[in-house]
């Protein structure tokens, strides 16, 4: 589900341009913090807005898209 979410959100940055990060939680708590797997583990994949969580499993293209352009 991951990969699928990255290749959605990835193709919409490129289409509406807006900057995307991702973050591996798995790989932030082998690092030595497991917050953002305690947070969000049963949520994989969560697509953030600003900071704030829009989504979680699959992209919602259209609800993300209608809130991208309220963003700007």
């Amino acid at each position: 589900m991951c990969e699928k979410a990255a290749a959605v959100l990835t193709r919409l940055a490129a289409e509406l341009d807006f900057d995307l990060a991702s973050t591996d939680v798995d790989a932030a708590a082998a690092a030595g913090d497991p917050s953002l797997r305690a947070e969000y583990g049963d949520l994989l994949p969560v697509v953030l807005l600003d900071g704030v969580q829009h989504g979680y499993w699959e992209v919602d293209e259209q609800r993300l898209r209608a809130d991208l352009s309220r963003v700007e």
